[in-house]
């Protein structure tokens, strides 16, 4: 965790992946980033992959670093609650994050009528006001049919355009946030899954490329579109990704495998050059024929061995269980992770913010909260509520504390 925004307090209302994890980015950057759910938890908050006990560690693993206050968002006195930490006076506040339904006790203008300068970041499905997820998105855009055999549309594990719109809702907050302070007007920042992922496929050339040529992207199995890339098996099975799109990257490939007159020759046959990266694409299948023997001469471990020390651009294939267990970048010799007591599940291998800020000190990232863990100090610190007040909620069960 890095605390350039330190000071920032930003709430936040959102379930499943975008939101959260926006909300996760400027808090591992040092934003109070204070997440509210219902009492018992939110749609998302049993998600699995869950551990023996029920917890989920998808909810804990998009929350890290920040708070959670537990409130009952079914009732008036719990929605108001919200709206007052939403509202609050401060310099530094007024900043919300949600996915929810614009609309009803969390509309902009409801809110804005007590804050003015209220920085409202509201993420939807699509323009149209229908619900949206990641993999209906995908399928629209057309990506399924870019995997597998290009026949039989194939759905992606990752969910990208979730990604994206974290990254989106976090610059869009930081940039109303300094609009703010150069001007003092707030905002209502929006933005939608489905535009964010017809923005990224205008962005690549994905839809420039379809109405300029007529044709739509072809599937490439695991090969790369437009330059040299391919995967290898080797003599014991495994499997490498080679890359070659920088003319170094190819030629560092070419010497190791010691493949230099075959290319040449099939340079004069075919009239190009290889040297060129479309060059290397239009003849991508003839030149895996002629590299794949170097790899099935060798084992998988002797193909990393001399692909390290090459400057080829190479990638081993591994499982998720081989990451963990086996890849030292993915463990506490990266400086990214440490081992972090989450109450309630463990010790995890946890990775704080990719961003490095060389002029700050650089701390541990923290753990999410257990639900309902900082309500108490929430409502003192942020609210300034005494402790009769938050009894009487307590009483009432309004909001709730950690189990």
């Amino acid at each position: 965790m890095q605390n350039i925004l330190e000071g920032l307090t930003i709430i936040e209302g959102s379930a499943f992946i975008a939101a959260p994890s926006g909300g996760m980015t400027v808090a591992q950057l040092g934003a109070d980033v204070i997440r509210f759910d219902q009492i018992g938890g939110g749609i998302d908050y049993r998600r699995w992959p869950v551990d023996s006990k029920g917890n989920s560690l998808y909810w804990h693993s998009l929350n890290k670093g920040k708070r959670s206050i537990a409130v009952d968002l079914k009732s008036d006195e719990g929605r108001e609650l919200i709206v007052d930490l939403i509202t609050v006076a401060g310099e530094n506040r007024g900043i919300f994050v949600s996915n929810f339904p614009a609309r009803g006790w969390l509309a902009d203008k409801k809110l804005r009528d007590r804050r003015e300068d209220l920085i409202y970041v509201s993420l939807a499905g699509d323009r149209h006001g229908s619900s949206a997820l990641d993999y209906t998105v995908n399928s629209k855009v057309g990506i399924p049919f870019l995997n597998g055999d290009g026949k039989t549309p194939l759905n992606s594990a990752l969910p990208a355009w979730d990604i994206i719109a974290g990254q989106q809702i976090a610059v869009g907050l930081l940039a109303a946030e300094r609009h703010r302070r150069l001007t003092g007007e707030g905002q209502l920042v929006s933005l939608t899954l489905a535009d964010i992922a017809l923005a990224t496929m205008g962005h690549l050339g994905y839809l420039a490329e379809a109405q300029v040529s007529g044709v739509a992207r072809q599937p490439m199995g695991n090969s790369i579109f437009g330059t040299f890339g391919h995967d290898f098996e080797c003599s014991d099975g495994g499997r490498v990704m080679i890359v070659g799109v920088s003319l170094s990257q190819w030629n560092a490939l070419v010497q190791l495998t010691g493949v230099k007159n075959e290319i040449s020759a099939l340079e004069i046959e075919l009239e190009i050059d290889c040297c060129q990266e479309g060059d290397r694409f239009i003849a991508r299948h003839q030149l895996i024929e002629i590299i794949a023997p170097w790899f099935k001469a060798r084992s998988t471990a002797k193909a990393h061995q001399e692909l390290a020390t090459a400057g080829v651009c190479w990638g081993p294939y591994q499982t998720l269980s081989e990451l963990v267990s086996k890849d030292v970048d993915c463990s506490i010799q990266n400086p990214l992770f440490s081992l972090i007591e989450q109450p309630g599940i463990g010790e995890l291998l946890t990775p704080s913010q990719p961003l490095k800020f060389h002029a700050l000190p650089s701390e541990e990232p923290l753990p999410a909260p257990a639900l309902g863990q900082n309500t108490e100090e929430i409502l003192i610190q942020v609210l300034g509520l005494s402790d009769q007040q938050i009894g009487r909620l307590l009483e009432k069960r309004i909001v709730a504390l950690a189990d």
